[in-house]
């Protein structure tokens, strides 16, 4: 299988990858890797995308020295980095082919001391036709044991070109 990084860059393409790699030996830290790579960043905290469909994406981050505090847990901003992971990727999940989109908002609430493996999830629903949309998308950060440890507020613009169709008609 041929990846290359213009693919990994194309946020449109972001789902098809994944139905492609994840039922794969190895496919979804093949993923994972695509990520990193295409968002550097991002690849600090090693995300592992567990799930990936339209509207939804669940990603787990494991708990280790790099991502640490002072507090022996898992520093506020390694946080932070999974929830805008976790609510891009299902964004991403639902755009349609030249669609571009990006964070312009995020707000974290800490509900306790992160340590174990942390799981994010977030759902969306993105607003339908061409333009620039704004819009909220919410997720929660848990720990291994299930229980919240922080819940992600974060504000998404998409910009969606006229579809083909759409133009010809104009």
């Amino acid at each position: 299988m041929k990846i290359g990084i213009e693919l990994l860059r194309d946020p449109t393409r972001v789902l098809d990858l994944w139905k492609r790699l994840s039922a794969k030996t190895f496919g979804k830290q093949l993923f994972a890797r695509a990520i990193s790579l295409a968002v550097p960043y991002t690849g600090s905290i090693s995300p592992l995308v567990l799930e990936l469909e339209e509207g939804r994406a669940k990603v787990q981050m494991r708990d280790r020295w790099g991502v640490r505090n002072h507090l022996r847990s898992v520093h506020a901003v390694a946080l932070m980095n999974l929830g805008e992971a976790v609510t891009g990727l299902a964004v991403m999940s639902l755009l349609p082919p030249g669609a571009r989109g990006i964070v312009r908002e995020l707000a974290m609430e800490y509900v306790k001391k992160a340590r174990g493996t942390i799981t994010g999830d977030a759902r969306v629903e993105v607003p339908a036709g061409s333009g620039t949309h704004e819009f909220e998308v919410t997720g929660e950060l848990r720990n291994s044991i299930g229980e919240v440890v922080a819940r992600v507020r974060a504000r998404w613009r998409i910009d969606v070109p006229e579809a083909d169709g759409a133009a010809a008609a104009s």
